[in-house]
């Protein structure tokens, strides 16, 4: 241009604000050139004022030094276009790290007046690599002292820190935050104290719906209290990582244990497969990665954290209709609650329920047989007693649920289930175009864009996952030549002790 000017500066984008002139909706600015793209962003989101739309551009990679700050209420980050699929703009977070802290956070939308800003059809890499964790938030950091924000269709992975996924409490006045049709993971790696969440969530009357996460090594979905959210149909699962927890309510703080009409409902938890082919007589294979999810739904604190919160119990929730698949250790696993409801949780296709004290259990820990539904009814609360109808009358007692992820499943042998999860399965993310804003579900009905129009990877997964396992159509994962870590011997000895004993819970249906 002969005025020097780019056709994509904020400068000329907020003319469309002003009325001055008409912006192309396929306006977007660039990646190039590489050395000015933090500022660039930055600026267009510090200098567009409320409800400014920064687009980046399809099919182009931000290398970014730096978070992008999102600055004003309702403003937005998205792709030209809306995509869905690979065309999606990445950030890819390249900033300095150093001994160990550095540059973690891609998008942050936590500042002050960040109300109804928006995060959408876009992707995070958050380029960890094989490194250890970095100090520092995670890839995306919502919520805050603000309501009514929206994450949709976004792909995150490879955090630096410690997940893919975090919506902050604030001083507790985060609200109505929707987080809806996104793709998360992998996220961490399974080795000792590496591990990341998939989704983080500390805000009240939220709605986390129709996400897929895979590859979460901490929590698949992470709920830190969160009174009055709604976590409902997503698919969490695994390949080659084994997970602590697939969802979990363990958290004391921040909301001091109150998970008050937090609901966890229809959603598809799926443990590790076997992996090692399959002939026409086989029901068990091995998985050349150990991998399983510990835990399926972890409640209350004492299961994860064993005595460190003392008598304090979560007290609240309702956990109802989950359907879990696969490989676990325990399918749900319930102590120091008050007032919870958990009822309709099912197992679907081939599951197993495999493990054994590991080394970072205590002398102390009476580890439970696996199996799956448990309840520590010593310390629950009266009021969900067996004949409350607050719990499904297939829990079983156990004596000690302290400290369960402490479990570590067997090295090797035929005793993972043969099924089908996303990876395998036919389901595609799809690559459409959605249109702009619609309604939001949220309790504050800020606006949103509607869940589950065509081209949406998570609604549809979520469909195929369900109806696979239901039909019992087996598959089987792609193959792994290698093993990742070696099993302590003694661990290995200890876990083929107990997969013989004939007690010891391995069930198929």
């Amino acid at each position: 241009m002969n005025s020097g000017q780019s056709p994509h500066s904020p400068s000329v984008n907020r003319r469309h604000k002003q009325g001055g002139l008409s912006r192309r909706a396929d306006d977007c600015e660039p990646a190039d050139p590489a050395n000015t793209v933090t500022d660039r962003l930055n600026n267009a989101l510090r200098n567009g004022g409320a409800g400014y739309t920064l687009r980046l551009c399809p099919n182009q990679r931000y290398f970014i030094q730096a978070p992008i700050l999102f600055s004003q209420p309702n403003q937005e980050i998205s792709t030209a276009g809306y995509p869905r699929g690979d065309e999606r703009a990445m950030l890819v977070v390249s900033g300095p790290v150093a001994d160990g802290k550095g540059h973690t956070i891609a998008v942050d939308g936590t500042c002050n007046d960040c109300d109804g800003v928006k995060l959408r059809n876009i992707q995070i890499d958050g380029t960890r690599g094989d490194a250890s964790p970095t100090d520092g938030g995670g890839n995306i950091e919502m919520g805050g002292d603000n309501s009514n924000q929206l994450i949709e269709y976004v792909r995150s992975f490879n955090p630096r820190s410690w997940t893919c996924l975090h919506i902050a409490e604030g001083p507790l006045t985060c609200n109505n935050v929707v987080v809806q049709n996104n793709d998360l993971g992998p996220c961490g790696v399974d080795t000792f104290q590496q591990w990341a969440d998939g989704i983080s969530i500390a805000c009240r009357n939220s709605v986390v719906r129709d996400n897929m996460i895979q590859g979460a090594t901490d929590g698949g979905i992470v709920v830190f209290g969160s009174p009055g959210t709604l976590i409902e149909n997503n698919t969490i699962w695994v390949l080659n990582q084994t997970l602590l927890g697939g969802i979990n309510l363990v958290d004391y703080n921040p909301f001091s244990g109150d998970y008050t009409n937090t609901i966890v409902r229809n959603n598809a938890i799926l443990g590790g497969f076997a992996n090692d082919g399959q002939t026409a007589s086989d029901t068990r294979g091995s998985n050349y990665e150990s991998a399983i999810i510990k835990i399926g739904i972890a409640i209350g604190p004492r299961t994860w954290f064993g005595d460190r919160f003392g008598q304090n119990r979560n007290r609240g929730g309702v956990v109802q209709n989950n359907k879990l698949a696969g490989a676990f250790s325990y399918g749900i696993a319930v102590t120091s609650a008050d007032d919870f409801t958990i009822t309709g949780n099912t197992l679907l296709g081939n599951t197993t329920f495999i493990g054994a004290k590991g080394p970072n259990c205590s002398d102390t820990d009476h580890v439970p047989t696996p199996g799956p539904w448990i309840v520590d009814w010593a310390t629950v609360g009266t009021d969900m007693n067996a004949g409350s109808g607050k719990m499904q009358g297939d829990l079983v007692g156990i004596s000690d649920g302290d400290s369960l992820t402490c479990v570590l499943p067997p090295n090797g042998g035929d005793f993972w289930p043969f099924g089908s999860n996303p990876s395998n399965s036919s389901s595609s993310s799809g690559s459409g175009s959605g249109s702009g804003s619609g309604s939001n579900s949220g309790s504050n009905g800020g606006g949103g864009s509607g869940g589950g129009g065509g081209g949406n990877a998570a609604g549809i997964g979520i469909g195929v996952v369900v109806a696979l396992l239901a039909v019992g159509v087996i598959g089987f994962f792609g193959r792994r030549w290698w093993m990742k870590k070696q099993e302590d011997k003694a661990h290995y000895n200890a876990a083929r002790e107990m997969a013989q004993r004939s007690e010891y819970t391995q069930r198929l249906e």
